[in-house]
């Protein structure tokens, strides 16, 4: 597709800000503790000064009242910019139910926060339900006007500092498995939740969380109790297309970032950029890249003609194709790079850590692979 004037200035704009605040390694160790950490606040808070966050989400809520494919051009600039805003994207997935089904209350309140620069999860998998949402174990039960919530959750995204958990839970085990689900509302702060961090090899970014006699209001519930598998199945085609432009941003970081090494490294007497087989590495990676990107936008404009509900298909194909490109490239750029791909100076490294977990989140990538192929009605 070709973008407006005007969307080519905003993705310019976001570029320039992550030029500017996080080019460099010192910028960004500066802004996370030495890379110890996946977000920084200072950088979320700017972000909302500027109007950017939430740039989908409608003007009364807080948010910019633009599209799908803005939305996309801001994740795609931030992520190759590498802005420390990883937790965004989180709470922009779990905004897409909100949007659907939350109540004008916690619309203002929830798309309202994330707008200024907080921090909102979603907690889905547990230890025996990952892939398998339907067999969803932690329990909350009516006691009155609240729900009692026991039991646990585990690779949740930000929870840590997040100000809500958008958590799904079952709320009725009379039935099969996929009814009987409901969406709650529950603020981080209160008594009786536990967020421990899992150690991986990113900064903190997961989380177990742990429910004892957790008490949350009736009001907590967002669209219908019981309903929640329904609710959770439409829109996947957003969250899966969020996941993929953060990815193509990632692959195109791995392409900026090993161009400029290969045209200054020389070995025998010339840049190693004049072999050809770094040439052709190059000529894959970019060609791979842009056929990426036209998918992506392609899209986006077609959630923005109000066809999301007919893209679980294409969802699933850019989360997919983008998520494994992005994997690639930051492999490919190490192994051109030699020895200075493992050094944390060059952030290939980085980027190769960075590019391991999107084809496991949101959905595995096997998972994607069954969904496109039934949709062929095999």
């Amino acid at each position: 597709m070709r973008f407006t004037q005007e969307q080519e200035e905003f993705a310019a704009a976001v570029r320039a800000f992550c030029d500017r605040e996080c080019r460099t390694l010192a910028q960004r160790d500066a802004l996370t503790e030495g890379g110890t950490l996946a977000n920084s606040p200072e950088i979320l808070r700017k972000l909302a000064a500027h109007g950017w966050l939430g740039v989908s989400i409608p003007e009364v809520y807080g948010g910019a009242g633009a599209g799908m494919v803005e939305e996309c051009l801001f994740l795609e600039e931030t992520s190759r910019g590498l802005a420390p805003i990883t937790a965004y994207s989180t709470g922009l997935t779990a905004a897409q139910t909100y949007l659907r089904y939350g109540t004008e209350e916690q619309k203002k309140e929830i798309l309202g926060g994330l707008c200024a620069g907080e921090v909102e999860a979603i907690a889905l998998s547990e230890p025996g339900a990952g892939s398998d949402l339907g067999s969803v174990r932690i329990k909350a039960a009516l006691d009155g006007d609240h729900y009692v919530v026991n039991g646990q959750k585990t690779w949740t995204s930000a929870a840590h500092i997040a100000k809500h958990i958008l958590l799904l839970a079952r709320t009725d085990s009379s039935g099969p498995k996929h009814q009987g689900l409901t969406l709650l509302i529950v603020p981080t702060d209160v008594p009786g939740l536990e967020i421990r961090g899992i150690q991986t090899m990113e900064p903190r970014t997961v989380n177990d969380l742990f429910f004892t006699d957790v008490r949350v209001p009736v009001s907590s519930v967002v669209g219908e109790a019981g309903q929640a598998w329904k609710h959770l199945m439409r829109g996947l085609s957003v969250e899966r297309l969020i996941i993929a432009t953060m990815s193509l941003g990632a692959a195109e970081r791995s392409l900026d970032d090993v161009l400029a090494y290969v045209k200054e490294r020389e070995q025998f007497g010339r840049p190693i950029g004049s072999f050809q087989a770094i040439r052709h590495r190059i000529a894959d990676l970019a060609t791979e890249i842009a056929y990426a990107k036209a998918f992506v936008y392609d899209v986006a404009a077609r959630i923005d003609a109000g066809e999301e509900d007919q893209l679980a298909r294409e969802g699933s194909m850019a989360k997919l194709k983008c998520t494994e490109i992005a994997k690639n490239s930051a492999l490919e750029a190490m192994q051109m790079m030699g020895g200075y791909g493992y050094a944390r100076e060059y952030g290939m490294e980085g980027q190769v850590r960075k590019a391991l977990a999107p084809p496991i989140y949101g959905g595995t990538n096997e998972i994607q692979r069954e969904i496109i192929s039934k949709s062929f009605g095999l």
